[in-house]
């Protein structure tokens, strides 16, 4: 069983922002397979979904970005996974706009949501995939940024590296998490 969870903001007003890239992935694994979202426990809303012959969970916290640990903690707590099953997927400014980067640890490089995750886990042992959002120079105010919708032009772009980032996912699933690195880094 695998955990992955997507980061982003609840409510309606934040589901097209670049904030919220993490939500739209797990939102189009659900869709995919048919299946909605229900609320686990009181910080998450979640679904069942197989991948690549395995069952996976499809988390979309319920926390805001910034309060995403007490989330996964959670559903830690609840779902029979360990750490290296559980994948967190979000937003990236530090990457150009489409790129994807998989990686089993590392610090929160100042994103506030893995932050807030690796605090409550107590370990920066914590699978991830970034997925870029920059194009161009980097903003003025980068909060602004992460909260606006991706522009029309970008938006296809954000479409094409969602679905190169589901099949990431599988082979993730299917073959490791070293095997994804090395085709979709």
């Amino acid at each position: 069983m695998y955990l992955i969870t997507g980061l982003g903001n609840p409510g309606r007003s934040y589901s097209n922002n670049r904030h919220n890239v993490g939500y739209m992935l797990v939102d189009l694994m659900a869709a995919e397979a048919g299946r909605k979202f229900k609320r686990r426990g009181s910080h998450s809303l979640t679904c069942s979904v197989e991948r690549a012959g395995e069952e996976v969970i499809l988390a979309k916290p319920q926390t805001y970005m910034n309060l995403s640990g007490r989330a996964v903690q959670e559903l830690l707590e609840h779902y029979p996974v360990d750490v290296p099953q559980l994948l967190i997927v979000y937003d990236e400014l530090a990457l150009p706009l489409g790129t994807l980067r998989i990686r089993p640890s590392g610090s929160s490089s100042g994103q506030k949501g893995m932050r807030s995750i690796i605090e409550a886990l107590g370990t920066q042992d914590v699978p991830r995939l970034r997925i870029g959002i920059l194009q161009g120079e980097p903003p003025d105010d980068y909060s602004a940024f992460v909260l606006d919708d991706f522009r029309k032009g970008e938006r296809k772009v954000i479409e094409e590296t969602l679905d190169c980032a589901i099949k990431a996912i599988d082979t993730l699933v299917s073959d490791g998490i070293e095997q994804a690195m090395s085709i979709y880094n």
